[in-house]
C-alpha cells in the first residue's frame, strides 16, 4: 500500500483551494460586469443600444465618452446647473455610485 506524503497532500489542497478562489473571483467579475451593463442599459432608450446613437442624431453617443467628462455632465444635470429636457429628471434618481458605474461602462466601451 502506497501512502501520500503530507507535503503532497498540502500541495494538492492548496491547488484545489486556489482553483476554487479563482472560479469564485471569475464569477464575481462576471456578475459585476452584468450589473454594470444593466445599470448602463437605462440610457439605451435615448442614447441607443450600447450608447451608440444613429448618425445625425441630436442626442450624443455615450460610447467612448471620457469618464470624468460624463460624470461632470451627469452631476450638472442632476444639480440643475446644465439645462435639459429630461436628463435632469433621470439623473435626480441616480446615486453617485450609479453615475460612476454608467460613466465607467461607457468610457470602457469601444466606439
Amino acid at each position: 500500500m502506497k501512502t501520500t506524503s503530507p507535503l503532497a497532500v498540502r500541495l494538492l489542497a492548496t491547488t484545489i483551494l486556489m482553483l476554487g478562489v479563482s472560479a469564485t473571483a471569475h464569477a464575481q467579475d462576471k456578475a459585476t460586469q452584468l450589473h454594470n451593463r444593466a445599470t448602463a442599459a437605462m440610457c439605451a432608450n435615448c442614447h441607443g443600444t450600447d450608447g451608440r446613437t444613429t448618425e445625425g442624431s441630436a442626442i450624443p453617443s455615450l460610447v467612448g465618452m471620457p469618464k470624468d467628462y460624463m460624470v461632470l455632465q451627469m452631476k450638472a444635470f442632476k444639480d440643475g446647473s446644465r439645462p435639459a429636457t429630461v436628463m435632469h429628471q433621470i439623473t435626480k434618481g441616480l446615486t453617485d455610485a450609479q453615475i460612476d458605474t454608467i460613466a465607467n461602462y461607457y468610457a470602457a466601451t469601444k466606439r
